[in-house]
């Protein structure tokens, strides 16, 4: 069975690499502050596990709407797609990519010596040969990350190198940042952007077992 993830990021394809899976890799292109900005209309506050779900949700529908325009893409084969999406929950408020320096520089200025709850939503949904929906599942998975206390000048260096500026929360745990995680409580997987315990059990709750998507 064929596995298809609906991300770009270079974390999980190394996760499901090292965990025997070879997935098909199809961008999914959302519009996430557009979902955000819809989210926070409706809500004057956002739940960060279900806001994460939705946004994996949207991610995993438009490559499944992808996949409908060009079903060849599968080869006639049946597949499982994924969407994942993570943010940071820190004081209550969720963060997601800071994008640019000083909103990265900021963000490690507040969370240095705390912690933080890292919530990786996960959408998977079955599809048939020709593409189509036939079962889907969803959950969140959340970890409590440790920061350590880093210096003015550590945050600066780190910042320098790029690498915070497009991830969940400005930093990661499997790169240039992982020396300054002091710990977690909870799935490490799911702090790199792709939990694998949870992906085994929607997999599990589609009627799929996670061998039959090994390469």
């Amino acid at each position: 069975m064929l596995f298809v993830l609906a991300s770009q990021s270079p974390a999980r394809l190394a996760t499901l690499r090292s965990a025997g899976v070879e997935p098909l890799v199809i961008v999914s292109h959302v519009d996430e502050d557009a979902i955000l900005d819809r989210a926070r209309a409706a809500s004057s506050t956002l739940d960060p596990a279900p806001t994460v779900l939705e946004l994996a949700r949207a991610k995993c529908e438009a490559v499944i709407a992808a996949l409908d325009d060009d079903p060849a893409a599968l080869q006639d084969r049946p597949a499982v797609v994924v969407g994942c999406d993570s943010m940071l929950e820190i004081d209550g408020d969720i963060v997601g990519k800071p994008h640019t320096a000083q909103v990265a520089i900021e963000r490690w200025q507040v969370m240095r010596g705390r912690s933080a709850i890292l919530h990786t939503g996960h959408w998977m949904v079955r599809v048939d040969g020709s593409g189509q929906a036939v079962g889907a599942a969803g959950d969140t998975s959340s970890t409590v990350v440790h920061f350590a206390d880093v210096s003015d000048a550590e945050i600066a260096a780190y910042v320098a190198t790029g690498e915070p500026l497009q991830v969940a929360g400005a930093f990661t745990i499997d790169g240039l940042g992982g020396p300054f995680i002091e710990r977690i409580e909870g799935d490490h997987h799911g702090v790199v952007g792709l939990s694998l315990p949870l992906a085994r059990r929607l997999a599990r709750r589609l009627g799929i077992t996670w061998n039959e998507l090994w390469a």
